[in-house]
């Protein structure tokens, strides 16, 4: 008895992802990357060998993967690429006790800065890579959207810098979370190197 097949035609719409699913970096420091990231993000080891590393912090197969390769150099100042990669915390307080955990481990953040839509902290890991760990100001993806398009950001399109140490005391002091996200006023502030 023949199959009978169901033919399909393909959409050529365009589509847009249903996720971002993961980066990959080149280092020859990889063990000090894998700690790195495993200690910051709380990832764990998927599946490790010489040549490559995959981690994970939920239930995607990976979200990050280390490639081992030797005689790797830091890119020069002027180097186009990849800026920063940013997670977003479920609220401030996650934001807030992820930085007091790791700076005490030594790991502090070289640019906290409220953006506006987000209250952001920006590290770098033992490469140079920036990483931006964030939390959203708003209640809705749509609100943060609309900020965009608000004469705040007009006017000020960067963010004004702050100390997360102040913050933290502020929060633990029982603060309102709303009074907590108001971004504060303040000059811009300066624009700083993704490298070191």
């Amino acid at each position: 008895m023949d199959t009978i097949v169901a033919r399909r035609t393909l959409d050529t719409t365009p589509v847009a992802p249903s996720l971002f699913a993961h980066f990959v970096l080149r280092s020859s420091n990889m063990p000090k990357l894998v700690d790195w990231y495993c200690t910051v993000l709380n990832m764990h080891v998927v599946q490790r060998n010489d040549f490559i590393c995959f981690m994970t912090y939920d239930d995607e197969h990976h979200r990050l993967a280390v490639v081992n390769v030797e005689g790797l150099h830091e890119p020069d100042q002027k180097s186009w690429g990849l800026a920063h990669v940013a997670y977003t915390f479920r609220d401030i307080g996650q934001l807030l006790s992820t930085w007091r955990r790791l700076k005490d481990q030594g790991i502090e953040p070289y640019r906290p800065i409220h953006h506006g839509p987000t209250i952001s902290m920006y590290y770098r890991d033992p490469d140079g890579n920036s990483v931006e760990l964030q939390v959203d100001r708003f209640k809705t993806k749509e609100e943060c959207a609309a900020y965009f398009t608000s004469d705040a950001f007009r006017k000020n399109p960067i963010g004004v810098a702050y100390d997360p140490a102040e913050m933290a005391a502020a929060y633990e002091a029982g603060m309102p979370e709303s009074d907590l996200m108001k971004l504060p006023d303040g000059p811009p502030a300066p624009l700083g190197s993704a490298r070191r």
